[in-house]
């Protein structure tokens, strides 16, 4: 059929505006990618997802090295750091935790795509208020491999793990985990090359038993796990009076974060609650359309969260992978958190204050006016406060510690 018989069916049949719209879509059509152009690419790099074959176990697995050593040299494969990635602070801090047991710890960085330096990213670690202090080196990571020196190298997401498999130390091979990271994609390759990670037989240090429990008995991997803490340096009560405003951990660019089910549920509150101001924190969220008011706060420092958490009565948390760090950090400040339900939050945290709702809008927006609404609220939050005293990141740290020499020491 000829272009002009096309355009006067599509003309009678849709009308002049298709015409126009397609005539646009011809015009401005992207040029094809030249024959060739287009790599398959990963977050791991091409040859490191292509030469790991799991299914034969490595030497370092098979026969592990164990040392009577006092102080160990420590290695950690890690992508670059961000100043806001969270995952990045918190193996930043149990790094220092090792530095202060004796231990000697030297970082490296890998990427396949992401450009980076490595001087900048040390000094960002060291200037930001987000890091623990460190004496670590920090190193990009090279065919040379880690060095022989090294008694426990450990791969801390799951694009590291083939480096990690890949070097040829004899040291332990340590997995930290702080997700489950194959439901951060699709399902399709990438998902799949992160799940065959838990296959490598590694021993994975988890954040908290959920991941511990789900590693162990899905994938028949080596775990142990440190509890969630929080930073009461950074998080603590200081207003013991009437709260009128609530949370919303908003990171739209973080799906397993939950924004949009997040949105749902606020709408239903700020109906029913009209005089409560509605904070989100995560993200900047001045692109999307929200209906109903609120204070778009960002992605605050953490030196800027303790008090706007002391203004609010409860935060919705909403976490469909691995419990997020935040409903401690609220609990110290006197907020209520509002929590999906679920074992892979529930067997994280078991504190009494933390509320747990179905991942409902509605549901999570009666639990959040069920906490406003309460007479003995301001008591309720000082509570909540006193029961994550003692609950700090330095008995984590002793936990990892512990584990991590019993392990190498055997």
């Amino acid at each position: 059929m000829s272009s002009l018989k096309k355009a006067w069916l599509l003309l009678k049949e849709q009308g002049p505006w298709a015409v126009v719209n397609r005539v646009l879509r011809v015009v401005f059509r992207p040029p094809a990618p030249l024959k060739g152009s287009q790599k398959i690419v990963f977050q791991a790099k091409y040859e490191d997802a292509s030469e790991v074959d799991w299914s034969i176990p490595h030497p370092a697995v098979v026969n592990p090295r164990f040392t009577a050593k006092e102080s160990l040299t420590v290695a950690f494969i890690m992508s670059p750091p961000g100043e806001s990635s969270g995952g990045h602070q918190n193996l930043f801090r149990f790094i220092d935790y090792l530095e202060r047991a004796g231990h000697t710890v030297r970082v490296y960085l890998y990427s396949a795509h992401q450009p980076y330096s490595v001087r900048l990213i040390s000094e960002m670690i060291q200037s930001s208020p987000s890091y623990a202090s460190t004496r670590a080196t920090i190193h990009d990571y090279t065919a040379a491999g880690v060095g022989d020196d090294v008694d426990a190298l450990f791969a801390t997401g799951w694009e590291t793990a083939y480096p990690v498999f890949r070097d040829k130390s004899a040291a332990r091979r340590f997995y930290f985990v702080q997700d489950f990271e194959p439901y951060f994609f699709a399902v399709g390759s990438e998902a799949t090359l992160a799940e065959n990670t838990y296959r490598f037989g590694f021993h994975g240090i988890t954040a908290g038993g959920w991941l511990a429990h789900k590693l162990h008995t899905e994938y028949g991997m080596e775990t142990s796990s440190f509890e969630f803490g929080a930073n009461r340096e950074f998080y603590n009560l200081t207003n013991r009076s009437q709260r009128k405003e609530v949370l919303f951990y908003a990171r739209p660019v973080t799906p397993r974060r939950g924004f949009e089910l997040g949105i749902l549920a606020l709408e239903h509150f700020a109906k029913a609650r009209p005089d409560f101001r509605i904070n989100l924190a995560g993200w900047d969220v001045s692109t999307y359309d929200i209906p109903f008011e609120y204070t778009n706060l960002k992605d605050l420092k953490i030196d800027e969260l303790n008090a706007v958490y002391n203004r609010c009565a409860t935060g919705l948390v909403i976490s469909l992978t691995n419990m997020s760090l935040l409903p401690l950090e609220l609990l110290s400040a006197g907020v209520i958190p509002v929590v999906n339900s679920g074992d892979n939050n529930s067997m994280v945290s078991s504190n009494p204050y933390i509320e747990f709702a179905a991942a409902s809008p509605h549901a999570l927006a009666e639990r959040m006016i069920e906490i406003v609404d309460r007479q003995d609220l301001s008591s309720q939050s000082a509570a909540a406060s006193a029961s994550v005293e003692g609950h700090g990141w330095d008995a984590s740290g002793r936990q990892f510690v512990r584990i991590l020499e019993e392990a190498v020491r055997g």
